[in-house]
C-alpha cells in the first residue's frame, strides 16, 4: 500500500520520498522500520509510545536511535528513528515541556479564529517591537529545556496539529509571528541560537551534517555503521499508554467485523493480480489485453480503497459511525469488482472463451456472495437437477500445489463429485448449520471433497446429479444433544442421541474430547498417546471505562456458557464437527461455535483443529461488555507467549503483575503460540487482526469482539454499537518438538513459528477462490480436462510470492515486449528447525540454495531479472541495506533469499516463442 502512493508521488510530482512521518498510530511495530529500509527511507519519526518508556529514553537521551531488526546480526536493517518526547503532537506539547507556556506560541488560537483558547489560562498574542524580546525568551526557553533531552544541537519543533491550516489567514498568522521571533533570535548573537523553518528533510539533513563533525556516542555503546552517535534498539512498541493506566488495547479488537472485511479485500485483491499478472504474461492477443487493460482503474481503485482503511482510525475500528459506512462500502464495492475480474479471468486462463473484453459477463461467478457492506458473505448454493452437472473452479493463489478439504453447497444431498477428467471423486455431504436456537440446520447441505490445485493455477471440479457409475456423497451420521428434546432430524441422515458427559471425535492424528453439557473442547489425545489440557472458555468482561481504543475492564472476565444448550456432532468421511448452541443467561446467546478436523490423506488442514465462532454482540443486553475465548492448556509457559507483528515476525510477550491486565494485551493480526519447558507447543492462527494475552500459566484468551456505550476521551466522540453478526476462524496446532528447542525463559529473543505453522498460516490467509458455474449443463456434454498450472514446479516451501504484479497495466501494451512491466516479491520465511520440516508430504523442499527465476514458469520466458526496492523506485540495492548476494540475479537468474528477507524484482517476460 506504501507502494502505491510512493508510486503516485513519484508519477505526479516526481518525489520520491525517504522520511516517514507517522504521529499517530498507537504503538510501532519494527515491521515498519524494515519494509521503510528496504523501501529507501532513510529516517523515521515517532510519537505514540508508553510514556514511562518515553521517560527513560530521554533520561538517557535515547529519544534518536538506530532501529535494528532483532535477527540482524549485519546491521543491514538499520533505519534512523526520532520519537517525539511529550504526551502528544500538538503544538502545546511540541515547543518544550511546559504546556502552559507553548499554547501561547500557537498563533491560531488567538481571538478570530475558531480553534478552543489555552485551556490553561495564558492565551497567545500578537508579536510586535514591543512584546519581542520577553517572548522570543520565553519560547527559546522552552527550546533549550526540550534540547537537554536530545544528544544534538539540532533541534525539531514541529508546529501543527489535526484540522489545522484550513485557510491562508490562519497560515499567515503563525508565520508572520514566527518570522518575528526567529529574527530576533537570530540577530541576536548573545542568544546563541538559530531558528528557522525547514521540513522533515531540512531536520535530518542538518543533523546527520553535525554528527558528522561531531561524535555523540556514549563509551561502551552499540551504535551503527549506518549513522554514529547513536545506540541501537530492537523491539516493538506495544502496547501504548499515554497516561496512568491508560492502555490502547482496546482497537487491537474495536470492530472485528471490519478487521475481516480488511484481511478478505487483501488477500482477494492479491489473488486478482496475480491472475492480471498472467493474463499479460500468458495472453499475447488484443482480446486478452482487453479484459486486462479494461479493468485496470479498477485495480487501482482497489488498492486504494484497501490503502485507505490501513489508516491509524481505519483498520483500527476508531472511526465514527459514518466514515465506517465510507470504508465499508468502498471495501465492499471493490471485493465485487475484482470477484468479477477473476471470474472472466478464469475462462481466459482455462481456454474457455477468447473473446472477453470487459463488457461481455462470465460463465462463472464468486461462490461467496456479499450482498451488502456489513454483512457476512453467503455461500450460493449448487441446485443442479437431475441428469445436469456443475462446474467449480478453484484458484490456487499460493507457490506451492494444495491438497485440502473443500466445500461447496449444495440444494439437494444426492449428488457426485468429478474432477476435470471426469473421474469419480470420493465425497460427503452434512447438513448446513446456522446460529438459530430454533432451527439448527438451515434445509441445504454441504459437499465436501478432497481438491488438488496447482499453484498459482486453476483446477475444475464438477457437481452432479445423477451421474451413473459414481457413489454418490456419503451422508455423515449426526449425534445430537438438547435439553428441549426439540430436535428434529432431517433427511436422508441418521440421527442418533448422544450419551454420557462427554463426547469425542477423530481422525489418524488425534481425538478431540468435549464436555457435553457445555460443549465446550476440554482435551486432545495425540497419535502417541500424548494428552493436552484445552480448557475451552467462553467468558465476558464487563467494561464501564473501555472505549474505541482503550481497554478498561472491571475485574476478571466471567465465564458465560452454562449448563444445557444444543449440540450435533457431525461424524463424515472428509470432515468430523461438533456444533454448539451453548446456554447462556440470555434469551439469544451471543455465540454459538463449530470445532472440525479433517481427514485428508496427506493434507496439511488433517493436523489441524478447526474452530469457528459467530459472534452477534447485539443489543443493549451487551452494552459494556467484551467477548474472550479462553484456552486453559496445561503447558507451563511461565506466562510468556508469542504473538506476530503484521504476520511477518514474532514478539515475545512476557505477562507482568506491575502492570495491570490491558496492559498485558497484545496485538495479534494472525498468529499466537506458547510453549511447555518439554518443547511442547500450543498455536492459534487467525484469518483476521483480534488481541490476545496470556494471563496465567498455560492460557491463551483472545479477545472477539466488544459493545461499548461510552467515548473514552481520546477524540472519537462516541462509543462502539454498531456490532455485527460474523465468524472468526482459528486454526489450532499442538506440536512437539524433534530436537532440543530454545528456552522462553532464558532466551529473551522472539521464537519463530514452524515450517508447518507457517503453511497452515498461508492456508488460512490465502484461501482457495471458489467459482461456480451460473448454470448446469446436460452430463451427456462432457467438457475437455480444464486445469491451468503456470508454474514449472512448486516453490520452496518457506519461499513465499508477496506479489506477482503488473504495477501498471494501463500504461503498457502487449507490443512492447521489452519492458520490466512485471513485478515478483519474495520473502523468506524464517522457520524453528526443533521442529519437523517433513511433517506433511505438500513440503518437498526449503530455499537453503538458490532458485533460478529463469526457469519458473511454464511456456513463459523470462527474458530479464532486475532487483528493486520494495516500492519499485530504486534500482541500487546497497542504499536499500541488502547484502550483496540478494541483489546480484547475473546472467543465470539465480537469486538466494536469506531467511526474514523481502526481494522485489523487475522481470521481462514473454511466452516461449
Amino acid at each position: 500500500m506504501i507502494t502505491e502512493g510512493n508510486m503516485w508521488l513519484n508519477d505526479t510530482i516526481g518525489v520520491v520520498p525517504k522520511n516517514s512521518w507517522a504521529i499517530d498510530p498507537f504503538g510501532y511495530s519494527p515491521t515498519m522500520a524494515y519494509l521503510l529500509r528496504r523501501m529507501g527511507f532513510e529516517n523515521m519519526l515517532i510519537q505514540r509510545t508508553h510514556y514511562e518508556l518515553k521517560k527513560e529514553l530521554a533520561l538517557r537521551k535515547n529519544l534518536e536511535y538506530v532501529w535494528r531488526q532483532n535477527w540482524d546480526a549485519e546491521e543491514s536493517t538499520d533505519i534512523f528513528a526520532h520519537m517525539m518526547p511529550f504526551y502528544s503532537y500538538d503544538i502545546p506539547h511540541t515547543c518544550g515541556p511546559e504546556p502552559a507556556i507553548c499554547c501561547q506560541f500557537d498563533f491560531a488560537r488567538m481571538h478570530g479564529f475558531n480553534y478552543e483558547l489555552c485551556p490553561w489560562g495564558e492565551h497567545p498574542v500578537e508579536i510586535n517591537h514591543e512584546n519581542v524580546q520577553e517572548r522570543a525568551v520565553k519560547l527559546l526557553d522552552q527550546y533549550r529545556k526540550k534540547s537537554t533531552l536530545y544528544r544534538t544541537n539540532t533541534l525539531l519543533v514541529p508546529l501543527g496539529d489535526d484540522f489545522r491550516y484550513i485557510n491562508i489567514d490562519e497560515a499567515e498568522a503563525q508565520f508572520r509571528n514566527y518570522q518575528m521571533l526567529f529574527d530576533y533570535i537570530n540577530s541576536n548573537p548573545s542568544l546563541n541560537a538559530e531558528a528557522k523553518f525547514g521540513t522533515l528533510e531540512d531536520y535530518f539533513r542538518t543533523l546527520r551534517e553535525e554528527v558528522d563533525r561531531i561524535n555523540y556516542s556514549l563509551p561502551g555503546e552499540v551504535g551503527s555503521g549506518q549513522i554514529g552517535g547513536f545506540p541501537s534498539l530492537s523491539g516493538d512498541f506495544f502496547t501504548y499508554a499515554d497516561r496512568q493506566q491508560d492502555y490502547w488495547s482496546g482497537y487491537y479488537v474495536s470492530r472485528p467485523f471490519f478487521k475481516a472485511v480488511d484481511r478478505v479485500l487483501e488477500q482477494t485483491l492479491r489473488a486478482a493480480e496475480i491472475m492480471m499478472a498472467l493474463l499479460h504474461g500468458y495472453c499475447q492477443r488484443a482480446q486478452c489485453e482487453k479484459l486486462a487493460t479494461g479493468f485496470a482503474y479498477k485495480m487501482t481503485a482497489a488498492r486504494r480503497n484497501l490503502a485507505l482503511f490501513q489508516h491509524h482510525d481505519g483498520v483500527t475500528g476508531t472511526a465514527k459511525d459514518h466514515v465506517v459506512w465510507d470504508y465499508g462500502t468502498r471495501m465492499h464495492t471493490s471485493l465485487q469488482d475484482l470477484q468479477i475480474f477473476m471470474s472472466k479471468a478464469i475462462e481466459v486462463l482455462l481456454g474457455i472463451r477468447h473473446d472477453k473484453s470487459d463488457h461481455n459477463p462470465s460463465q462463472f461467478e464468486s461462490e461467496q456472495v456479499r450482498s451488502k457492506y456489513d454483512v457476512q458473505p453467503v455461500h450460493k448454493a449448487i441446485g443442479a437437477r437431475e441428469g445436469t452437472s456443475q462446474s467449480a473452479v478453484f484458484f490456487n493463489p499460493l507457490e506451492q500445489s494444495r491438497e485440502e478439504i473443500v466445500m461447496l453447497i449444495v440444494n439437494r444431498p444426492d449428488v457426485t463429485i468429478l474432477n476435470s477428467n471426469w473421474t469419480c471423486v470420493p465425497s460427503q455431504v452434512s447438513p448446513e448449520l446456522q446460529h438459530d436456537k430454533s432451527k439448527t440446520f438451515t434445509g441445504r447441505h454441504r459437499v465436501h471433497w478432497k481438491a488438488s490445485v496447482p499453484a498459482m493455477g486453476l483446477q475444475t471440479y464438477y457437481v452432479a446429479n445423477g451421474f451413473v457409475g459414481c457413489e454418490k456423497a456419503k451422508p455423515a451420521k449426526l449425534k445430537y444433544f438438547s435439553m428441549s428434546n426439540s430436535f428434529s432430524c432431517p433427511a436422508p441422515y441418521d440421527c442418533s442421541k448422544i450419551e454420557g458427559g462427554v463426547a469425542e471425535i477423530q481422525n489418524q492424528h488425534q481425538t478431540l474430547t468435549f464436555d457435553i453439557k457445555h460443549g465446550l473442547l476440554r482435551k486432545v489425545t495425540h497419535k502417541d498417546g500424548s494428552i493436552n489440557d484445552v480448557g475451552e472458555e467462553i467468558g465476558m468482561y464487563s467494561s464501564y471505562g473501555s472505549g474505541a481504543y482503550l481497554f478498561k475492564p472491571n475485574g476478571d472476565a466471567q465465564p458465560i456458557i452454562e449448563a444445557g444448550g444444543h449440540m450435533v456432532i457431525s461424524e463424515g468421511l472428509m470432515v468430523q464437527e461438533v456444533y454448539s448452541y451453548p446456554k447462556t443467561t440470555w434469551e439469544k446467546t451471543p455465540i454459538s461455535h463449530s470445532t472440525r478436523i479433517y481427514n485428508g490423506d496427506n493434507t496439511v488442514g488433517e493436523l489441524l483443529i478447526e474452530k469457528e465462532y459467530h459472534v452477534e454482540l447485539l443489543g443493549q443486553d451487551f452494552n459494556d461488555r467484551e467477548l474472550i475465548v479462553r484456552y486453559k492448556t496445561d503447558l507451563d509457559n511461565r506466562r510468556i507467549f508469542y504473538s506476530d507483528l503484521n504476520g511477518f515476525q514474532m514478539s515475545r510477550r512476557e505477562t507482568y503483575d506491575k502492570i495491570p491486565m490491558q496492559g498485558n494485551y497484545y496485538p495479534m493480526p494472525s498468529l499466537a503460540f506458547m510453549q511447555g519447558s518439554n518443547g511442547k507447543r500450543f498455536s492459534v492462527h487467525s484469518r483476521q487482526s483480534l488481541g490476545v494475552a496470556g494471563l496465567k500459566e498455560g492460557w491463551l484468551e483472545i479477545m472477539l469482539d466488544r459493545r461499548l456505550l461510552r467515548d473514552d476521551g481520546r477524540g472519537l466522540g462516541q462509543g462502539v454499537m454498531d456490532n455485527r453478526p460474523m465468524n472468526v476462524i482459528f486454526h489450532i496446532l499442538f506440536e512437539s518438538n524433534i530436537s532440543s528447542t530454545s528456552n522462553p525463559v532464558s532466551n529473551p529473543l522472539p521464537l519463530s513459528p514452524s515450517l508447518l505453522s507457517h503453511c497452515v498460516g498461508a492456508r488460512l490467509n490465502y484461501p482457495l477462490h471458489a467459482f461456480v458455474a451460473k448454470n448446469p449443463q446436460e452430463l451427456s456434454m462432457q467438457p475437455p480436462p480444464r486445469s491451468f498450472s503456470p508454474l514449472a514446479a512448486p516453490l520452496p516451501c518457506d519461499l513465499h510470492i508477496v506479489n506477482f504484479k503488473v504495477p501498471r497495466p494501463s500504461k503498457y501494451s502487449q507490443q512492447l515486449t521489452g519492458d520490466s512491466r512485471f513485478v515478483l516479491i519474495l520473502q523468506r520465511r524464517h522457520w524453528d528447525t526443533s521442529y519437523c520440516q517433513n511433517c506433511h508430504s505438500q513440503c518437498t523442499s526449503v530455499a537453503n540454495k538458490p532458485v533460478n527465476l529463469f526457469n519458473m514458469f511454464k511456456e513463459l520466458e523470462v527474458l530479464n531479472v532486475k532487483a528493486t526496492s520494495l516500492n519499485l523506485l530504486h534500482e541500487d540495492i546497497e542504499m536499500l541495506g541488502y547484502m550483496e548476494q540478494v541483489g546480484d540475479v547475473g546472467q543465470e537468474g539465480h537469486v538466494f533469499i536469506p531467511p526474514m528477507e523481502i526481494q522485489a524484482y523487475k522481470l521481462v517476460l514473454r511466452p516461449h516463442q
